[in-house]
């Protein structure tokens, strides 16, 4: 193909005696000697040519100007099949393209850094930026005040931190491009004081004689170290008389002591220390042992009557824990251990602020089954007051036994269960909800009234009854059928569910003896009254049915205006008679 006309056509210079123009080569697919051939002239004189160009995937032309500041060059291009030109008009003074800075070198303190430079053509009068990388990633440029300086002051860094800088100059009037960076320079800042204040927090053990108070301390994100913390200083004094305070200094590796103070208060302060200075102390205010202090002060020593201990439940993100927030407090701190069945249990404490009512706590301790405890406290002025007491899991596991049946009372239709209390101690996987009773008959399927079907994974079925209540220990099932095996269980369940059914009590229903005794009285007795009746026959015709009845034993002659002597009397007009017989014409002529 012929040759396309040359792209990206443009000079510069580096020190005002040398021309440099460059230009991009297009694709001719010709090679060897018909490979194409660039000549850079002066547009005046296309035969004279400035310089030889050397190409490789960028052209380039090179040549001395002088004295001549504008140019108007062009540059050929030719191969057997064509020829293209481009043409390029500059002022030299306008296409200044520096050498990069050389020899850096820095002046430290603990926030400031104060970077030097060289850079070869000292004639030409330079405008230079300042490229820093942060520790976090993040680039700050920052621009010389002052054209031709060589230097530049960046401020607001952190102490005792790394940075790395580069430098990179322009032409100061007439600008035009940026020189290539520097050499990139790695500095650290000097140490500082520290910033901030340590977090602290105490645990309080009754002793006699007076208290052993455990020390914690932490760096928080508001605590910045400015350098590397060599010790901490714990100091306490007793504040009613004044007396000589007692100190005593840790190595960094520690972040926790015990002291032992008597039953006055006092004042504890602890100070992180490097190789410059102290931190500002961090205080706590530990009141004078009294009765009262015990209600206010103590997690693990305060009886339930006291304070009552509130249930918190896990979520996906950690523990949830909300509690009433008071006024009068400047912020609250919350207290738990990772590994509460160990000791030492590895306390650990969060604060918030005032206006915080609630919050997730996680730690990657935290593990399914086990109960954890949160004290709750409020602190104003360095002194704090226990709140509220929580206990929750992260997530409830089913219970580990199945409840003790002590008694079982059998009737015909019915059987009623009796249980011990269930133990809910803290070594339990889940907080007990209630219980459920399973029961169904060995043969065949369970339809009880008042229950709901429960299917097995064998596929059986069950009925099943729930109680809610888990103080409740005593439970009866209705609606048997007498004479009948039954199958029974009573299991306990959490928010974590239940165990599987691994095994049953068996039980048999007796007789129904309310069918005995009406057999008995339906059945028997009037068998028995049919037998002595056969048996008397003629006795019994005698006194119910006598052949010729005595009117002694007669209902309507029981007048007792009736009787004469002994003899009862009839009287006719008393009686309605069925049929009316007459003996004779002659007696009835004479009634």
């Amino acid at each position: 193909e012929p040759p396309d006309t040359p792209k990206d056509f443009s000079c510069h210079t580096q020190d005002m005696k040398r021309v440099t123009c460059t230009w991009r080569e297009g694709e001719t697919y010709l090679y060897g000697r018909n490979s194409p051939q660039y000549t850079l002239s002066k547009t005046s004189s296309l035969k004279m040519a400035l310089c030889k160009a050397s190409c490789s995937k960028l052209c380039s032309c090179s040549w001395d100007i002088g004295h001549q500041r504008i140019w108007n060059v062009t540059v050929t291009v030719e191969n057997p099949l064509g020829k293209k030109t481009a043409t390029h008009v500059f002022d030299v003074n306008h296409r200044i393209y520096p050498t990069a800075p050389f020899q850096v070198w820095e002046d430290c303190t603990d926030t400031e850094i104060t970077l030097h430079w060289n850079y070869e053509n000292k004639k030409i009068e330079l405008f230079c930026q300042t490229e820093v990388l942060q520790p976090d990633g993040k680039v700050e440029l920052h621009n010389s005040s002052v054209a031709d300086s060589k230097r530049v002051t960046v401020r607001g860094l952190q102490p005792d931190t790394e940075y790395r800088a580069r430098v990179r100059c322009g032409a100061a009037k007439h600008f035009w491009r940026w020189s290539e960076w520097s050499q990139p320079l790695t500095t650290r800042t000097k140490e500082g004081t520290p910033s901030g204040k340590l977090d602290i927090w105490r645990e309080i053990t009754p002793v006699l004689g007076g208290r052993i108070v455990a020390l914690f301390w932490k760096q928080t994100a508001s605590f910045q170290a400015n350098g590397k913390i060599i010790s901490y200083e714990v100091t306490w004094e007793k504040i009613e008389d004044g007396s000589k305070p007692e100190s005593i200094s840790f190595s960094s590796v520690y972040n926790s002591t015990r002291i032992f103070i008597d039953n006055h208060s006092y004042r504890i302060s602890i100070m992180a220390k490097n190789n410059v200075n102290f931190s500002l102390p961090s205080v706590l205010i530990i009141s004078r042992a009294t009765d009262n202090s015990r209600k206010i002060l103590f997690c693990s020593f305060l009886g339930t009557e006291e304070l009552k201990e509130g249930q918190v439940n896990g979520t996906d993100d950690g523990i949830f824990i909300s509690w009433e927030p008071r006024s009068i407090y400047d912020s609250y701190i919350i207290d738990w251990c990772n590994f509460p069945r160990l000791q030492p249990c590895d306390l650990q404490w969060k604060r918030f602020s005032p206006n915080t009512s609630s919050a997730v706590i996680n730690s990657v301790a935290f593990v399914p089954g086990v109960r954890y405890k949160f004290c709750i406290y409020g602190s104003v002025a360095n002194r704090v007051s226990l709140l509220e007491k929580k206990i929750g899991y992260l997530r409830e596991l089913p219970p580990r036994l199945d409840p003790i049946v002590r008694k079982v009372d059998l009737t015909y239709n019915s059987v009623t269960l009796s249980w011990d209390s269930y133990l809910t101690n803290e070594s339990e996987p889940g907080f007990v909800r209630g219980y459920h009773v399973y029961v169904s008959p060995v043969q065949g399927n369970c339809n009880l009234k008042g229950s709901k079907k429960h299917i097995l994974s064998d596929e059986s079925e069950l009925c099943k009854y729930t109680i809610e209540n888990p103080e409740e220990k005593r439970y009866t099932v209705k609606h048997l059928m007498p004479n009948t095996k039954y199958k029974i269980v009573v299991k306990a369940f959490t928010g974590g569910g239940e165990t599987p059914i691994a095994y049953f009590r068996y039980i048999d229903t007796p007789y129904n003896s309310n069918i005995l005794y009406f057999v008995f009285l339906v059945v028997i007795v009037p068998t028995l009254v049919a037998a002595i009746c056969h048996w008397k026959m003629k006795w019994v015709k005698e006194c119910c049915c006598p052949a010729i009845p005595s009117p002694n034993k007669s209902k309507v002659l029981s007048f007792k205006e009736f009787k004469i002597d002994s003899e009862k009397v009839l009287k006719i007009n008393d009686c309605l008679p069925d049929v009316l017989a007459m003996d004779s014409d002659a007696e009835v002529q004479k009634l």
